[in-house]
């Protein structure tokens, strides 16, 4: 498994190589020069040539990326132009906001989603399914913007149980810590139940009808051992993907639910530093980004060999 492992990430690498090359390149085709915006009014020829410099943005666009990538391979992404604080904790400390926010909905969504789906195969057709797979479109349906908007308009305005702006980390008190997670994962999670209830019940459909199924029917094992012991782990394949995906895509940033919840993540911190033109912060968060999208891929492929005793890993 460790030579895999190793294989993987040399395979990883250019990967991330390439994303490092095009976002430094596209970021640079932005409209708007990071000097002006920092001067604002005080601007003028002299003070806009000496900012430029200190930047690095009167060097060629190959020698800032050479420059660039020579301290990034070192954990140095250098200081944000809007706040002046260093990029990498900056960044490293929004991007434990969203993980808290996204595994936490992950879980939910699997806790909920795998049962279902298994339930909604065993039942194909039958009363259950059905209920299940409508619940399934009907939470597809919903933006998760407007699911957010709901949670908070419900249990934020009108009940006042829950707190509507601003976050508090479990880590520094776990109780209020707690009640601002509370909706964020509720209305992440429930657009990912949708999701993987479905794949799931495609996939134990499959699995129902192997032949290995029916003969450990035919043994006498109840219809419990059967879902849990037989199906699942090999119908888990395709839903621990879609997992994975959905998971990286969301690590990435969650950006309409941190603007909702006014929650201080990667995917607000992304849109912030657009906006601000911060090419050392946005250079460094979509680089994360992809190194996350890597890790993620890795770690699914490496569960799937325990998962599914059919794959092995070489």
């Amino acid at each position: 498994m460790l030579t895999y492992v190793l294989k993987r990430c040399l395979m990883g690498a250019p990967t991330v190589l390439l994303v490092a090359v095009l976002v430094f390149t596209l970021i640079r085709a932005i409209p708007g020069d990071p000097a002006q915006i920092m001067l604002a009014d005080q601007a003028t020829t002299e003070t806009l040539a000496a900012m430029r410099t200190e930047l690095g943005l009167d060097q060629p666009v190959p020698v800032q990326f050479a420059l660039w990538l020579g301290k990034a391979v070192q954990g140095d992404f250098g200081v944000s132009i809007r706040t002046g604080q260093e990029v990498l904790p900056t960044v490293m400390e929004r991007f434990r906001v969203t993980a808290s926010v996204v595994f936490l909905a992950m879980a939910v969504a699997g806790i909920v989603a795998i049962p279902a789906g298994l339930i909604a195969a065993r039942f194909q057709n039958r009363t259950p399914d059905m209920a299940v797979t409508l619940l399934a479109i009907f939470t597809l349906s919903l933006p998760s913007f407007w699911v957010g908007l709901m949670l908070l308009l419900t249990f934020g305005v009108w009940l006042g149980w829950l707190p509507t702006i601003g976050y508090v980390s479990v880590l520094e008190d776990f109780g209020r810590g707690v009640l601002y997670l509370l909706m964020p994962v509720g209305a992440l999670a429930l657009t990912e139940i949708g999701v993987l209830t479905r794949m799931m019940r495609s996939s134990a459909l499959e699995v129902l009808r192997m032949e290995y199924v029916t003969h450990a029917r035919a043994k006498g094992l109840g219809e419990v051992a059967v879902l849990w012991r037989h199906v699942l782990r090999n119908a888990a394949g395709p839903t621990l993907t879609m997992a994975g995906l959905s998971l990286a895509a969301l690590l990435g940033g969650a950006t309409v639910i941190e603007t909702v919840f006014s929650l201080p993540g990667t995917g607000k911190l992304i849109v912030d530093s657009i906006y601000a033109r911060d090419y050392p912060v946005l250079q460094c968060a979509l680089l994360i980004v992809a190194l996350v999208y890597v890790v993620v891929n890795l770690l699914v492929d490496i569960l799937y060999s325990l998962i599914d005793p059919r794959v092995r890993l070489k």
